[in-house]
């Protein structure tokens, strides 16, 4: 692993991502990240509930009753997966255009962050607000999106223009379009994208990556119509399926795969052979806590990653996974270190509580190449 990672530092060092293009959307959301108090010892002395085990059972037990649960704001940030995916981008190097719910008609102030780095931005509707609660072992999202409905095609018509969106998505070598889940109009969106879509001169086709962002809550017509609609756009790109762990088991399940266990308890290897198999895409990706793994033109890749126990910030944590995979992909890196850059993004990202600029990535890549074996 050691030789590995530094191989890829050597590598990573010699290439250049600001040539690169990337265009992202739909969403937007104010993330406010809270902590739950377990036990006030004063009024500035608290302790916090350090796993959703916790919380589940303080909800469980007040069942036919009632209970005060006190929420400790920590940070407020940039939240949804697009601007978060997308100012990962920015930070590596990256062009990055975006288009989404940032803000109508003024861009609220705390994406100032991303829209002052990325090369264009275009806001159509308000974002939505998450109340982002963390624990050591994962996090609850309590989210508040009716603004998403207005991120609709003719919206973006209105707002951006067919020309200049044929423009923004039609010539990148990224294309991102995340949470499906939230964005109720993303089948439609993708529909007029692919309505707008050309092959490239040259015959090249470059990335086009998918998150839909736990689907749990919709049903398993709408997620079977959602792959569907994503297969038709392998005409012109290579198509990326991303997935968290949970998220590849509610697939499975809705795809019906048969396993020789129990969805949850697979192993990623199988989990991910059998999406890949099954959905035909360029590339199906599942990214746990701790590895990650993708299936890619009939072959499986795999890298553990740089884990610690005590992240300081875990919402945002796949997104800049996602940044730093697809950044790998765009580099022209193999399918194995793509998957090691994007676990040190999101390696970086849950130590410092911000995504990391290309120096600071190679400065982690080089720690986790001394450290290889040790959680740090």
């Amino acid at each position: 692993m050691q030789t590995k990672l530094r191989q890829l530092y050597q590598r990573l060092q010699n290439l250049d991502p600001t040539q690169l293009s990337v265009a992202i959307g739909f969403d937007g959301f104010v993330d406010e990240i809270v902590e739950v108090v377990d036990r006030r010892q004063s009024f500035d002395s608290y302790t916090r509930m350090a796993n959703m085990r916790q919380f589940g059972e303080r909800i469980s037990n007040a069942a036919g009753l009632s209970t005060n649960i006190e929420f400790v704001p920590k940070t407020m940030k940039l939240g949804g997966n697009g601007p978060i995916m997308g100012n990962a981008l920015v930070k590596a190097g990256t062009g990055v255009s975006y288009v989404g719910s940032l803000g109508y008609p003024n861009i609220h102030p705390v994406f100032t962050e991303l829209t002052d780095g990325c090369t264009q931005v275009f806001s159509v509707a308000e974002p939505g607000h998450t109340d982002a609660v963390e624990f050591d072992d994962g996090k609850v999202m309590l989210g508040k999106m009716e603004s998403l409905n207005d991120v609709n095609w003719a919206m973006l018509q209105k707002e951006v223009g067919d020309e200049q969106l044929k423009r923004i998505f039609g010539r990148a070598d990224l294309v991102a379009t995340v949470n499906w889940t939230m964005t109720p109009y993303m089948n439609e969106i993708w529909a007029g994208l692919l309505d707008l879509c050309s092959p490239y001169p040259d015959g090249y086709l470059p990335f086009f990556f998918v998150d839909l962002a736990d689907p749990s809550k919709r049903s398993p017509g709408d997620i079977c119509e959602a792959l569907e609609v994503i297969r038709r756009f392998s005409t012109y790109y290579r198509v990326i399926l991303g997935l968290n762990r949970k998220e590849a088991s509610e697939i499975a399940t809705v795809r019906g795969l048969t396993l020789s266990k129990p969805v949850e308890e697979a192993d990623l290897e199988e989990i991910v052979r059998a999406l890949g198999e099954d959905l035909g895409l360029w590339c199906v990706m599942v990214h746990p806590t701790f590895e990650a793994g993708a299936y890619v033109d009939g072959e499986y890749f795999y890298s553990e990653g740089p884990f610690t126990s005590k992240p300081r910030l875990t919402t945002g944590a796949g997104d800049n996974f996602n940044a730093g995979f697809c950044l790998g992909l765009m580099l022209q890196l193999g399918v194995e270190e793509s998957l090691a850059v994007g676990k040190a993004t999101s390696g970086f990202y849950v130590r410092n509580m911000h995504s990391p600029s290309r120096e600071q990535l190679l400065e982690f890549i080089q720690l986790w190449a001394d450290q290889a074996g040790e959680e740090f």
